[in-house]
């Protein structure tokens, strides 16, 4: 690999690598399968093998979803951001990190807390053809606690998303700056 090669999938001063800008998107395509996934299953009646398949790709798609999570996370932290032109109002920089961090926090904290829910019924976690382990014994008790979490979370996290996108347009048609393009593929 040349050093220019390299250098095109690293973060630089002016845009986004292609190393994260690919991790970007398929943390979206991803998270758009969790979603689907989960809303699609309600079709299908309890215990039908399409319900079950449905279940069985989002804990899949979820689990893929926090393994990737530490991959993109070493990403942002290897490398500099790029700098958003014009700069935006400081405001909009307080903004743009809370919604990162609460990102991450969805990332991280609702597939955990998928294993956590699975592991409490004593149900391996299904991960493309091996079985992750249980994170807890068996506990019926605790269960609803960590039902309602990940729930609640994964719920949350269409208003994020959403509220992401539509910040990523406005800066593009309205302040007119390079946030959105930072993380397009490069037309080289």
């Amino acid at each position: 690999m040349k050093g220019t090669e390299i250098m095109a999938m690293l973060n630089t001063q002016e845009r986004y690598g292609s190393l994260s800008i690919a991790m970007h998107w398929l943390m979206l395509i991803l998270m758009v399968l969790v979603y689907t996934t989960v809303e699609l299953h309600e079709l299908f009646d309890k215990g039908s093998e399409p319900r079950d398949l449905l279940k069985s790709l989002h804990f899949m798609f979820g689990m893929s979803i926090f393994f990737l999570v530490w991959i993109r996370l070493a990403l942002r932290f290897m490398g500099p951001s790029p700098a958003i032109s014009p700069t935006p109002a400081n405001y909009q920089k307080k903004a743009a990190t809370v919604m990162h961090i609460a990102l991450y926090g969805l990332m991280i904290i609702t597939p955990f807390m998928g294993w956590l829910l699975l592991s409490s019924v004593g149900r391996p976690v299904p991960f493309f053809g091996i079985e992750l382990p249980t994170l807890i014994a068996e506990n019926e008790e605790i269960k609803p606690l960590i039902k309602e979490i990940h729930q609640t979370i994964g719920s949350t996290g269409y208003y994020l998303i959403a509220l992401h996108a539509v910040a990523a347009l406005f800066h593009h048609y309205v302040q007119k700056d390079n946030t959105f393009t930072r993380m397009l593929p490069s037309k080289r």
